[in-house]
């Protein structure tokens, strides 16, 4: 197996450097100026500018801004964040060890960087407060989702706890809180085949070979409101919340299905009533049975009030 480089630049706010691959063909004769045709989003007075303050770099050190270009070669920065509000709720740590993370992932906050969500997320956060700078997720929720989430501590490792996911030898068991349908008999299992496609919100059910599988079961009822129990045999983009939907129960506080709402990135009130709750397994590593449960609850549940009216506490 080829070991991964190790980049020329520190971490910096928790996060690794871009690294960016020199075309063979390219026949630019600077590597500003390949810098401008392949970051049309980056102003070209932004990569003068960190040119001369040698934050771009290669194996050799900071590149001039008259660097010449080099087929095949590799250069590294950092890029630069976007403004975020802070997710103002905490994630506490469920286990820690040596080897592993299990933290209570809130609402609101993404799993890993990515799009708008770079400093404020569940990895970033945790790689700096806990002073962790190799910590990784074995897997990912969605933003909207709370509940919990393994990390890997050792990076030798991350390969085993991730494969538990893959091959899902996880079990996994969400809550949510949504309507109730007196027709509707359970327990519930749905299969479909569900696809996401790259810069479209939502995913889809499709036609074709199932590759998503869910069993619900009903918990509880309280009037025209229950809580559920979910749990998914697969992992697909937003598996539970499409089958909920499906059901013509869609989760509370869903802001995709059934249809898309357009809610600002900022609030943070009525979030998705849909909690992951236990996870269990195997340890790939020590082969004993571990199990964990969150301490969260869900609001439309147990402060149904509030959940209406008021801003999400992080619980």
């Amino acid at each position: 197996m080829r070991r991964r480089q190790q980049p020329p630049l520190p971490k910096r706010y928790g996060l690794d450097p871009a690294r960016l691959r020199l075309p063979e063909d390219g026949d630019w004769p600077t590597v500003r100026d390949h810098l401008v045709h392949r970051l049309p989003r980056v102003a070209p007075a932004r990569i003068d500018e960190m040119l001369r303050a040698g934050e771009i770099v290669d194996l050799d050190g900071p590149l001039t801004p008259d660097a010449p270009y080099v087929p095949g070669g590799a250069i590294w920065f950092h890029r630069d964040l976007p403004d975020e509000k802070p997710v103002p709720f905490d994630i506490p740590i469920v286990y820690r060890d040596n080897t592993i993370l299990v933290a209570d992932k809130p609402h609101f906050l993404a799993t890993i960087p990515r799009g708008r969500h770079i400093l404020q997320t569940a990895l970033v956060r945790l790689r700096r407060e806990l002073d962790l700078p190799d910590l990784v997720p074995a897997h990912r929720l969605d933003r909207a989702t709370a509940g919990l989430v393994l990390f890997v501590i050792d990076p030798g490792l991350r390969g085993a706890y991730q494969m538990l996911f893959q091959r899902q030898r996880v079990r996994k068991q969400y809550e949510a809180v949504a309507g109730y349908r007196a027709e509707l008999d359970f327990p519930v299992d749905l299969e479909s085949r569900i696809i996401k496609e790259k810069h479209v919100l939502a995913a889809q059910q499709v036609p074709g070979p199932p590759n998503a599988r869910t069993r619900i079961e009903l918990v509880e009822r309280r009037g025209d409101r229950a809580r559920y129990r979910l749990r998914p045999e697969t992992g697909r983009t937003h598996q539970l919340r499409l089958h909920m939907n499906s059901l013509g129960i869609p989760i509370l506080g869903d802001d995709f299905y059934p249809t898309i709402t357009d809610k600002p990135i900022e609030d943070f009130t009525r979030p998705l009533q849909l909690l992951a709750a236990e996870l269990e397994f195997t340890d790939p590593v020590t082969g004993e049975l571990r199990r964990f449960d969150t301490g969260r609850t869900l609001q439309a549940w147990h402060s149904p009030d509030s959940w209406a009216a008021e801003p999400a506490t992080g619980h």
